[in-house]
């Protein structure tokens, strides 16, 4: 199975700077967004657009009758009018009003949601991870670029100022020549249980919410949230929360191509439930000159490395070693420590309203909706799919029980069947990601 590598797609993606299929929106226009995904992220969306000066919410699409209805109460308390509602995002699709979508769906809804939606002439907003395995987000960078839509993964740190100047300050090389990035995803996640196989609930379409999935009986546990915990249609914590973590890691380590060997080990402990995917889990990332190391715990677990537990209790950052010192990075702030005796000699706290930095985030993304330039993207389909990448590879590794080698120029394991078998899926028809977008 060879794959064009990152470079190479964009190589062909000269025409950054496009015109878009419909209209051009004037420096004064409000964008017309859809929100396809209802649930508590996709509300969060609702919440922010509605509020926006550029942006007003004309349509909402969700396959639980019962989100759409929310959703339409949502956007008519805070706009005073009411969306369009779909059950189908396809047909949403067909809508020309819609300038953008921004999507909170599960994660195996990712690519063939903003596939559809580059196809239909829409810009995209796509929520983290960017993908569901590392075939299709190659398919939805081939799709960005040729029907020249503005992509933007919901990686918000990439619109968080204090890390960005942190980022910033690694490239000048204030700890010196980088050695290793450590990302931590410490988030307390109590045990799912068991739920047993029921009918469907009425007012939820199941085989649109399964899409690409393989067709299984209906659980709340595979439903509501609890989603994330099987490898059907989640990544586990490593794909959910991680990926923040992740993509800051790569990022602080200036890392475009992918590692050479990659080692992921972990498991479920203490609990026996519906759960597929590890509560802790560790993974390394050779990149020959560094080292990418990331741990995931579920369980309890303890500070770390200046890293404090943030309001729900969980220690969730970014740690840099360097020749010269070392940086600790989270929501909070950064510290920088230098010299054999961690002398502190910079503490930068957090000092912008939104923390999580959401709305700025969307913001950034109307803009490149505006200007049509690819690289006014803070966190563009590349850099997204770059860090899905690595949590992919890490699960791949966790699941076949070994290292992997990987032929970075090729875009495929080092003569590994297995392991690139696990690169895709197999899709249920009709739902299919397509060969050629």
């Amino acid at each position: 199975m060879q794959h064009p590598s990152r470079r190479a797609i964009l190589t062909t993606a000269a025409a950054a700077i496009a015109t878009p299929a419909h209209r051009i929106l004037g420096a004064n226009d409000k964008a017309n967004v859809a929100v396809i995904g209802i649930g508590g992220r996709g509300r969060a969306h609702l919440n922010e657009y509605t509020r926006m000066p550029e942006s007003r919410v004309v349509a909402i699409c969700d396959v639980n009758q019962e989100a759409q209805e929310r959703g339409t109460a949502l956007v008519e308390k805070i706009q005073g009018s009411k969306p369009k509602v779909y059950g189908d995002m396809r047909k949403l699709f067909e809508n020309k009003e819609v300038d953008a979508v921004s999507m909170a769906l599960p994660n195996h809804w990712h690519a063939l949601a903003t596939i559809w939606a580059c196809q239909a002439g829409k810009d995209v907003y796509i929520e983290k991870p960017a993908c569901h395995n590392m075939w299709e987000g190659r398919k939805m960078m081939e799709a960005a670029r040729k029907y020249k839509r503005m992509v933007q993964v919901g990686s918000q740190s990439r619109t968080i100022q204090h890390k960005i100047r942190a980022m910033q300050l690694l490239r000048e090389g204030i700890i010196g020549k980088i050695y290793m990035a450590k990302g931590l995803c410490y988030k307390r996640r109590k045990s799912i249980g068991h739920t047993p196989a029921t009918s469907v609930p009425p007012g939820i379409n199941w085989d649109l919410f399964l899409g690409p999935a393989p067709m299984r009986e209906f659980t709340m546990n595979r439903f509501r949230y609890n989603w994330h915990w099987f490898w059907d249609t989640g990544n586990g914590d490593i794909g959910n929360q991680g990926v923040h973590e992740m993509d800051i890691a790569r990022w602080g380590l200036g890392k475009e191509t992918l590692p050479a060997s990659i080692y992921s080990s972990g498991s479920k402990f203490a609990y026996v439930d519906d759960q597929e995917t590890p509560n802790t889990q560790l993974a390394t990332f050779d990149y020959g000159d560094c080292q990418l190391v990331f741990e995931v715990r579920g369980l309890l677990f303890n500070e770390e490395g200046g890293i404090q537990r943030d309001g729900g209790g969980n220690v969730i950052g970014n740690l840099f070693f360097g020749s010269e010192g070392w940086m600790a990075v989270d929501l909070k702030g950064f510290q920088v420590y230098k010299g054999e005796k961690h002398e502190k000699i910079m503490d930068e706290k957090f000092t912008e309203n939104v923390a999580w930095a959401t709305a700025p985030h969307m913001q950034n993304f109307l803009h490149a909706c505006r200007t049509r330039n690819v690289k006014d993207l803070h966190a563009d389909i590349e850099a997204g799919v770059a860090s899905a990448d690595l949590c992919h590879l890490a699960n791949i590794s966790y699941r076949l029980g070994r290292k992997l080698i990987f032929d970075a120029p090729a875009g495929r394991f080092a003569g590994d069947a297995d392991a690139d078998k696990m690169m895709t899926r197999d899709y249920r028809a009709p739902y299919v990601v397509p060969d050629k977008v």
